[in-house]
């Protein structure tokens, strides 16, 4: 018999958090092929899941009650799912450009990843009551306008580059930095925050943010690689950043955000019996933070590990 070895960082219970892993390690599309897919998601992080979750994990009674902490998590599952939909439908335009199979074979299997996402967010929504066939009708009516305003108009900034240059470069930059890595903190908050209010919320962030270690840091590993062979693109991927840096400042982000966090803290008064003692970060309880500890931290983390993935693919000259 043959005993199959997990990556650590693809290892449900050894594998860092999103921010310490996507900052610290080094990934490259030779070392996350097909292969080493097969036996760290399917076989690794995935084994022994149902719906992207243990399936012992229940969602608590409360969940299932009308009140804030079951708006926010709606709220914030039904926008995911769109994010990750759009963000697989967009993946299959870099996979086409392409410039070698290492890269091809990396960003079919972040195709699946972000598939599989979309697909357990909306899950959720079913475990938390929505009916089946509402359930569409359901993520538009809560998120539709969010999506809209803020997904829709990354979609249009990315379509010109990937879809009809073919740019495969603009591709990944645009994914890596300027979505995966502004969204990957608040991704780990929320692992954070729903860990005892909803376990299998909790553990579905904790799935999908181990695949999104490994979607930055080949992600960044591919921008550096590109930049070393092809020193004149860098003006254009700099270029591309401070352009989806100014889109992303006009758009209602905060809003969004803010909105959730509004719910969730209601939530998290009327539950505090849940949280208890429980820590959010070291030395600070869930149930002390504000709205705005959580999103100032959530900015901390962002600009931390932004930072050290610049400076990593040598493009220090984009860090603000």
């Amino acid at each position: 018999m043959t005993t199959t070895t997990i990556p650590r960082e693809a290892d449900w219970t050894e594998a860092p958090t999103l921010i310490e892993g996507a900052s610290r390690l080094e990934l490259t599309p030779r070392d996350c092929d097909l292969d080493y897919w097969f036996t760290a998601v399917p076989q690794g992080t995935l084994a022994g899941m149902v719906h992207g979750h243990a399936p012992n994990a229940r969602v608590p009674a409360y969940m299932l009650e009308a009140g804030p902490l079951r708006e926010a998590i709606m709220n914030e599952f039904a926008f995911r799912s769109i994010a990750e939909e759009i963000a697989t439908r967009s993946i299959t335009y870099i996979i086409a450009a392409a410039p070698d199979v290492y890269t091809m074979e990396f960003f079919g299997t972040q195709l699946i990843d972000e598939a599989r996402h979309s697909r357990v967010f909306r899950g959720h929504l079913l475990e938390l009551g929505v009916p089946e066939q509402e359930l569409f009708d359901t993520i538009w009516r809560i998120s539709g306008d969010d999506a809209r305003a803020i997904l829709h108009p990354l979609e249009a900034f990315a379509l010109p580059l990937i879809r009809d240059q073919r740019d495969f470069i603009a591709g990944v930059v645009i994914l890596t930095i300027l979505v995966e890595g502004v969204l990957a903190p608040a991704a780990e908050l929320s692992e954070r925050k729903w860990r005892l209010l909803d376990p299998p919320a909790a553990q579905i962030e904790r799935g999908a943010n181990i695949d999104e270690i490994r979607h930055l840091t080949v992600g960044s590993s591919t921008v550096r690689d590109y930049l070393r062979e092809h020193p004149e693109a860098k003006p254009h991927v700099l270029d591309i950043i401070t352009r989806g840096r100014q889109l992303w400042a006009t758009l209602p982000t905060q809003d969004v955000i803010i909105k959730r966090e509004l719910f969730f803290q209601a939530g998290l008064e009327q539950h505090a019996d849940v949280v208890g003692d429980y820590e959010i970060w070291p030395g600070k309880r869930l149930i002390d933070t504000t709205p705005e500890e959580r999103l100032i931290a959530a900015h901390t983390w962002s600009t931390e590990m932004q930072n050290s993935r610049l400076t990593y693919m040598g493009l220090p000259e984009a860090i603000p």
